[in-house]
This record gives structure tokens, C-alpha cells and sequence, in this order.
């Protein structure tokens, strides 16, 4: 009679190696980045006007703004992915962080952050750019913004992404970043719950 394997003397468990998640936060426009994909901070009806969304319009071509209300309206807090014209990224993924009242919260920005990176993974990205949600027509506290955001992408479990980029404007919003994402970064127990290894590069 056969037996199986004596405890031990088994074939060895598959351990999936850590995951290094680099983070980035840099100064500068998003439109303009070499990254797989960018998001847009969208409304609800995903027509874009000023801010990010005019910035990303502008240089990838209003053809990016069609095919994204031809997907809309869609529920305050998800988001959907269009082409990225020409953009260096293929792909703009709109997250819907604010209604028609162009305001959001605390709530909204968490989840639009969150399913702008599962859509990422989805996509297969290994690079995506994040802009300040809410922050500019939204009227968000830049520093909460920070917070919430990084609170997020510090907990997440990243299947394809290896590369975050928070790209904002100005040397106070860079500066506000940076410190958010070194918190969520140094807190041991965001670690354990999502982003494995993850590195800081304050540019």
C-alpha cells in the first residue's frame, strides 16, 4: 500500500515572492507622462472640462472625451477606461470622484482610487498615474486628498502594477504628497494588508 507524503518530505508549498510597488510622486502634468495608463479626475457624465480632464483633452485629442461619455453616466465613485489618443499612455481610465455639483468627499476618493488601480491590474499596467482627486473643482483639502489616496494605494494588492505615480502641481501639493505617502508607506500594518515592499521616490 502507498502512502502519501510524510509531513515535510512533500513537495514544497508555492510562496509567491514579495511584490515591489514603487511610489513616486512628482510635480509636473500627467498628461505628458510615459506611464501604461493615467487617470482622469471625471465627473459623473465623464464630459471633461478644466483641470486634469481639460489638461489630458487637450493633448490626447477630444476623441478621449466621446468614447468616454459614450460609456456614461456612470455611478459616483467607479470609473471606465477609454483610449489614450495621443497620450504617451495607451490607456485614461475616468474615475468618477465627483457628481454634476462637482463636489466629492472622503468616501468618493478612496473608492475612485481603488478602482482606478483594479482596472489598472485588469488592464495588465505595470505604470499608472494618479492625479489629486477632488482637490481642484471638487474643492478637497489638499492634505486629506493626500491621505486618503495613499492610504489606499498603500493597502492595495497589486497584481500587474509595479509603479505608482501621484502627479501633482506645485511645490506645496508635492510636498503634501510625499509626506502622505512616507506615513502610509512606514505604517506596518497597511503593509501586512496590501502593498508588500513598497519604495518611496520623492522626485
Amino acid at each position: 500500500m502507498t502512502s502519501g507524503p510524510r509531513p515535510g518530505h512533500g513537495p514544497a508549498a508555492a510562496v509567491s515572492p514579495p511584490v515591489w510597488l514603487s511610489l513616486e510622486v512628482v510635480d509636473g502634468d500627467i498628461a505628458t507622462l510615459a506611464v501604461d495608463a493615467v487617470v482622469n479626475a471625471a465627473n459623473d457624465h465623464l464630459w471633461m472640462g478644466s483641470g486634469v480632464a481639460g489638461a489630458l483633452k487637450r493633448a490626447g485629442g477630444e476623441e478621449i472625451e466621446r468614447e468616454a461619455m459614450a460609456k456614461g453616466p456612470i455611478p459616483v465613485g467607479t470609473a471606465v477606461v477609454t483610449r489614450g489618443g495621443r497620450l504617451p499612455a495607451p490607456w485614461v481610465i475616468h474615475a468618477a470622484v465627483m457628481g454634476q455639483d462637482l463636489r466629492t468627499d472622503e468616501d468618493l476618493i478612496r473608492r475612485a482610487t481603488k478602482e482606478s488601480l483594479e482596472i489598472a491590474d485588469r488592464l495588465g499596467c505595470v505604470s499608472l498615474a494618479l492625479p489629486a482627486f477632488g482637490t481642484g473643482a471638487g474643492g478637497f483639502p489638499l492634505a486629506e486628498c493626500a491621505a486618503q489616496m495613499a492610504d489606499v494605494v498603500a493597502r492595495h494588492e497589486p497584481r500587474s502594477l509595479r509603479r505608482i505615480v501621484f502627479a501633482v502641481r506645485g511645490e506645496e501639493a508635492r510636498a503634501v504628497f510625499a509626506a502622505a505617502v512616507a506615513a502610509a508607506v512606514a505604517d506596518p500594518p497597511r503593509r501586512r494588508e496590501g502593498a508588500g515592499e513598497v519604495e518611496l521616490h520623492d522626485d
